[in-house]
């Protein structure tokens, strides 16, 4: 069944077990990877199912018509969107393309104050196709989101997610890593290393942890998400912001920290716009997939 190839199709083409195909996608199935009459294809509808499809000929053209419904799993258990500011050039093509093979739910498109390009709506529909792209060949069940572009301030101030990371190039910020990685159960101290002689190191924790909260004294370490999850329905979320040419201004990470973002660190080098957003995600990827 892996071998199949897989066509992204709207809920819109599916009716009575039958998909209607566009022209562009006969012309994909019949001419470019030369499927015939008979033939098998994964039919994904981007919003978490597949299924099993068979190519067939009416008068009109091809159609397919569903044969089963595959079980699949290829999602993070946990929802990402990607709040990337515009590189220059086609760089957002890349950036599209990795972060939905990656895993990403959605990706904010944001123009900053030093972003230079000025998307057209047919750049929009160009990444949308590529995301689709994307989570074709990746064998993904979703198809990301591909929102409208939109300004810094207006991205931070409706973003909904509870856990919100800005990634910052300089300063003396905690790792993305260990933001993640502490989002899992509180680890025993010997695992932590606090042990003997660690008296004068004292590792930050962030509010997440911490709990931040008056007469706190009887605060328990939270549980894994997926664990969490599991318990109160809820879907873990998290919004990643990653940053232009140049990076965020501190006007921009002084406002994002005051819609309670977190301002994390890449590490010690300093990334290209176009590489950040697929370190930021790999890492969500390290933390929270289980192989």
């Amino acid at each position: 069944m892996a071998q199949l190839q897989r066509l992204a199709v709207t809920a819109t083409q599916i009716c009575d077990r039958t998909i209607d195909l566009t022209r562009e996608q006969q012309h994909y199935l019949n001419r470019v990877l030369r499927l015939q009459a008979g033939d098998r294809f994964i039919a994904m509808d981007g919003r978490g199912h597949w299924w099993s499809a068979v190519l067939e000929v009416r008068e009109t053209g091809l159609f397919a018509s569903i044969a089963e419904e595959i079980a699949a799993n290829r999602e993070l258990p946990v929802e990402v969107t990607l709040m990337a500011a515009l590189p220059k050039g086609n760089g957002f093509d890349e950036v599209v393309r990795q972060a939905a093979e990656l895993g990403v739910a959605s990706i904010v498109p944001v123009t900053s104050d030093r972003t230079l390009l000025k998307p057209s709506s047919q750049k929009v529909d160009r990444w949308k196709r590529i995301a689709a792209e994307a989570a074709e060949q990746s064998e993904r069940q979703i198809v990301p989101t591909i929102l409208e572009p939109v300004s810094f301030d207006v991205a931070v101030k409706d973003c909904g997610q509870k856990y919100r990371f800005i990634c910052v190039a300089r300063g003396k910020n905690r790792h993305l890593w260990d933001c993640l990685v502490s989002l899992e159960p509180a680890q025993p101290p010997l695992i932590r290393g606090e042990q003997d002689g660690d008296a004068g190191f004292d590792p930050p924790q962030p509010p997440l942890i911490r709990g931040e909260q008056d007469g706190d004294a009887g605060f328990d370490p939270p549980q894994s998400p997926l664990i969490r999850g599991e318990q109160d329905g809820e879907e873990l979320s998290i919004v990643i912001a990653t940053g232009p040419e140049g990076g965020w201004t501190d006007g921009e990470v002084e406002r994002a920290i005051e819609f309670s973002f977190e301002a994390v660190s890449l590490g010690s080098r300093i990334l290209r716009a176009v590489t950040a957003p697929i370190v930021a995600l790999s890492l969500v990827g390290a933390a929270f997939e289980k192989c």
